[in-house]
């Protein structure tokens, strides 16, 4: 799926037929030089004509019969957000415009349908799809929202959020509509589960992403795993139901998983009934999607005699076959429950690498082929995933997989002391064609999470435009609230938590590589003999260390998102020491440079800066592993550790003895 991108002239059949809709026949005066706007996932296709909508204080809302209160209510927002005061509504469009019409709708209504056969714009028909039409005409213009479903509608909403945020809407056509049909999260780290109210942001986020699945499945829920067998308190099954609804509300699937490896005897007709008696309660409400986890279990032994009498002795492939056979009892199970209900998720004991096992033969021989399998690319932790990477996995497990991509969570040791922000990358174009979706593992920490999950669900709206760099920039200024000096401040924090570990000792992302490159320079021009160039670079080296000191501040100021300063707290704390560090730093080097006797001084305030920025602890609890916190560690530590040793530092005189 490629990103099409043109332009439309003045005298296109579009604007001329937009004209004629009007009961108008020249362009309006207000054509104004139209930009191509920035909008994230990237648009399957997106045309740019001539001129612009401005909203100004006044619209008319066109919304035809059967939309969402939802979807209605979000543009309402949107256009009150963009300085709207009066939200007039209609059944049609008028002969000659006054001021901006919007109309929202299903393309199949007849005024959605006659608007867009009116421009000259046929709709997007793929599921979820949608097509935005912009056009200005007399004293404001025509914006068509056309869904060709619930969903799409929703998600042309969510583009208009966007688009309706400049300070005038461009002439353009939008068609677009995802590349996978599953994109989300899976709220499956070990650790301190997310808050209902963490749930809740998180929800609302993702639909701001048009991402459209979520899962819950936190490991450390006891009725999910240890104690899977007893109904939820009703407290807690009430709040739930709250989630569920929050998730309808956002066109997000919620599905419920739940883990029964650890002890499920998979022969016992009474643990079948224990996981439809789960799934029942699930379902009373407001649930319908459904999810068996089998991760993180041993397949060497049974839970129970029964099975080893059913499947004979333990191993893969028996886990297989015993396995499948559950699983399509669940199956069968919820198809009879709900004809349309979506089929029954799984994560399989080997979930990750493709390579061919007796278990998963077992899986591709047995399992229903309705019955969607995940899997983690070729490690738990994949440095990288391609298209012959998922080709392979489908020919493993005998069908497209979802992918469980383990990133950003942070969960396992090497993270420690870490939030994972660097962008989404090294997942190949054309992925697409051979998986089913992507659910991201994000991390204990919900708000921060939301950068890396901003590029997990634009890589599965449109992978083959995707731009990572780009994405992670849009990411910050969501988080910013469009502030221009907050997402600085959040760019220059992210740089600083970059680094990707893996399951080995090599990351997959690098560790702060626009710091490192500044201090690189540095050091180069230490090094060098142009007396200019280094004091230019230490000049340059005070300027970057200000903007790590200052950027704590900046993003507990009340712009960035609250929820994302208080989950980041220590890193925020420890980023501001680590700067006053390199400010010192760069001080001393300036003071050497001079040949001033204070370099040492400005050098030891520095070390002891940085050894209290680096025992700085993680919130107990938070996190699986709790250690001290990481800020561009490798990068900035060595570097604020070796800066005493590039000048052959003054040494003050010493005083002449007293006679």
């Amino acid at each position: 799926m490629t990103r099409r991108i043109g332009h439309i002239g003045a005298c296109s059949p579009l604007i001329m037929a937009v004209a004629a809709l009007t009961g108008l026949s020249t362009v309006p005066a207000s054509a104004k030089t139209a930009t191509l706007p920035e909008i994230f996932p990237a648009p399957a296709s997106i045309t740019l004509g001539t001129g612009a909508v401005t909203l100004g204080t006044s619209v008319v809302l066109i919304a035809a019969p059967g939309v969402d209160p939802e979807t209605i209510a979000l543009v309402r927002r949107i256009l009150t957000a963009s300085g709207v005061e009066t939200i007039a509504t209609a059944q049609r469009l008028p002969s000659v415009l006054d001021r901006p019409h919007i109309i929202l709708g299903p393309d199949t209504a007849a005024v959605v349908r006659d608007a867009l056969d009116r421009s000259q714009t046929s709709a997007d028909r793929h599921a979820e799809g949608y097509t935005i039409v912009s056009m200005p005409a007399g004293r404001g213009g025509v914006v068509t929202l056309a869904g060709h479903d619930a969903d799409g509608l929703f998600h042309a909403a969510q583009t208009f959020r966007q688009i309706a945020a400049r300070p005038f809407i461009p002439a353009l056509v939008i068609h677009d509509h995802p590349a996978m049909p599953i994109r989300g999260t899976i709220e499956g780290f070990y650790g301190a589960p997310w808050s209902m109210a963490d749930r809740t942001k998180h929800l609302e986020f993702l639909a701001t992403v048009k991402a459209n699945t979520y899962v819950y499945s936190p490991k450390d829920d006891p009725y999910a795993r240890a104690r899977w067998r007893e109904p939820y308190p009703a407290a807690t099954l009430s709040a739930l139901g709250t989630l569920a609804a929050t998730a309808r509300r956002n066109h997000v699937d919620f599905v419920y998983a739940v883990s029964p490896g650890p002890s499920v005897c998979f022969s016992d007709p009474a643990d079948l009934q224990a996981l439809e008696h789960k799934f029942d309660a699930i379902r009373s409400i407001g649930v319908d999607s459904f999810y068996v986890a089998l991760d993180d279990i041993e397949y060497a032994k049974w839970n129970c005699d029964r099975d080893k009498a059913t499947f004979g002795p333990s191993g893969a492939e028996a886990a297989g076959i015993a396995q499948s056979r559950l699983l399509n009892a669940v199956q069968t199970q919820l198809a009879k429950a709900d004809p349309k209900a979506r089929p029954l998720i799984m994560v399989p004991t080997e979930y990750y690498d493709a390579k061919e096992t007796p278990y998963k033969a077992a899986l591709r021989k047995y399992l229903d082929p309705r019955i969607v399998v995940q899997w983690t690319g070729t490690d738990v932790v994949p440095p990288a995933i391609s298209v012959p990477d998922a080709l392979a996995a489908t020919k493993a497990f005998g069908r497209k997989t979802l992918l469980w991509d383990n990133y950003p969570v942070n969960d396992y040791a090497q993270t420690t002391g870490r939030l994972l922000m660097a962008p989404y990358a090294r997942r190949q174009a054309g992925l697409s064609g051979e998986l089913t979706g992507i659910l991201s593992n994000p991390m204990n920490q919900e708000a921060p999470s939301r950068v890396a999950v901003t590029g997990v669900a634009a890589f599965a709206w449109n992978d083959e435009a995707y731009d990572a760099d780009r994405t992670w920039h849009a990411a910050a200024r969501e988080l910013a609230g469009g502030d221009e000096r907050a997402t600085r401040a959040l760019l220059t924090f992210f740089d600083t938590q970059h680094m990707a570990p893996t399951f080995g000792s090599q990351p997959w992302q690098e560790q702060a590589p626009r710091l490192k490159a500044t201090l690189d320079r540095v050091r180069e021009a230490i090094a060098g003999s142009d007396d200019r160039a280094r004091s230019d670079a230490i000049k340059d080296l005070a300027r970057c260390a200000d903007e790590i000191a200052n950027a704590p501040d900046i993003i507990r100021s009340g712009t960035v998102d609250p929820g994302f300063a208080a989950q980041s707290r220590p890193w925020l704390d420890a980023m501001q020491r680590w700067g006053r560090a390199l400010q010192l730093t760069a001080a001393g080097l300036a003071a050497a440079d001079d040949g001033n006797t204070a370099a040492s001084r400005y050098f030891a305030d520095a070390k002891r800066l940085a050894a209290e920025a680096a025992a700085i602890p993680s919130i107990p609890g938070a996190t699986r592993f709790d250690g001290p916190i990481k800020i561009a560690d490798g990068v900035l530590d060595t570097f604020v550790t070796d800066a005493p040793t590039l000048f052959a530092l003054p040494v003050a005189a010493e005083a002449a003895p007293a006679k």
